[in-house]
């Protein structure tokens, strides 16, 4: 029995999120309505959202000792996410995203990459190969993604891997992305990233074209619209909640621990797709990635007489 449920991998940062009146153009202006200092990274807030579900899960990265380091390890810790495979960087600033959220939803984001440019490679590998899944999302840096890519490349095939590219490696090239969709089981672009990493305009063509790229299930995210998630063989359109939208910041990253919840409870396709979409809702209703992420007892009530037939 594999000691963790999930291992994320990916960037660690502090999140300044500023609430604007609208996003500015060029040469325009706006003005901050209000503002929230708030620990991020992509597969960071998968892995809170997954503990937040009662799965045990640990992350791989790296932070820098200083103040906004120290206070990503402290959130992770009171979130019950192992932190044994961080590394804390001596010299250098802990990663960084700027975060502009506008009045309709919208967002603006600048980062400030810090030390998870320099990681190169990860020196406990065995910690990922405790993992049922191991998460991958992206990381500005080159010589971060080739350390995945050695990392995916060095797996037992105990452990499956999970792959939200996000738009940074969604615009790599086709050769660069098959080095980790070979090993890929579940992929989960939204419907941009999609269409960049395949060249097709429409999320079912480019859903069937990772398929054949070798990965086992597709789960594409599609904002306002809900999802669309196919291995192949089962294909489900699944429509969103009607919630009101604060903040889409970590959306995206909630729906990838909704679905990985469901994976990991060996729950139907449809029904990951359900629960992604579930925790993508309840993330979009608070301003920050991670405020609004509901707990186990919030998904038994949602999911009462579908889910937790057992119990």
């Amino acid at each position: 029995m594999n000691r963790f449920d999930a291992v994320g991998f990916g960037a660690l940062n502090m999140d300044k999120l500023f609430s604007v009146n609208e996003i500015a153009a060029a040469e325009g202006e706006s003005f901050i309505r209000d503002f929230a200092e708030v620990p991020g990274g992509s597969a960071a807030n998968t892995m809170v959202g997954l503990s937040r579900l009662e799965c045990k899960v640990g992350f791989i990265g790296k932070v820098a000792c200083d103040p906004e380091g120290m206070k990503l390890l402290e959130d992770f810790r009171k979130e019950n996410v192992d932190v044994n495979g961080i590394i804390v960087a001596e010299q250098g600033r802990t990663g960084t995203v700027m975060g502009f959220v506008s009045e309709r939803g919208e967002r603006a984001l600048y980062v400030d990459a810090g030390v998870n440019s320099a990681i190169t490679t990860v020196p406990k590998k065995e910690y990922a190969s405790e993992a049922s899944f191991l998460h991958l999302t992206s990381f500005v840096g080159e010589k971060s993604f080739h350390a995945q890519v050695d990392l995916a490349n060095s797996l037992p095939k105990s452990v499956k891997l999970s792959f939200d590219p996000g738009a940074l490696y969604a615009r790599r090239s086709s050769v660069q992305l098959r080095s980790i969709l070979k090993h890929t089981f579940v992929c989960m672009p939204n419907a941009l990233e999609l269409e960049l990493m395949t060249r097709r305009t429409g999320y079912k063509e480019g859903a069937e074209a990772l398929i054949r790229e070798g990965v086992e299930i597709v789960a594409v995210k599609l904002g306002k619209r809900g999802c669309y998630v196919t291995d192949g063989r089962e294909k489900h359109r699944i429509p969103a909640l009607n919630v009101k939208t604060v903040d889409t910041t970590g959306a995206g990253d909630a729906f990838c621990a909704g679905f990985l919840y469901g994976l990991i409870s060996n729950e139907t396709l449809e029904e990951c797709g359900r629960i992604g979409n579930f925790l993508g809702s309840r993330c979009v209703m608070k301003i920050g990635a991670r405020t609004g992420l509901p707990t186990l007892n919030d998904l038994r009530a949602e999911f009462k007489g579908s889910l937790f037939k057992n119990e």
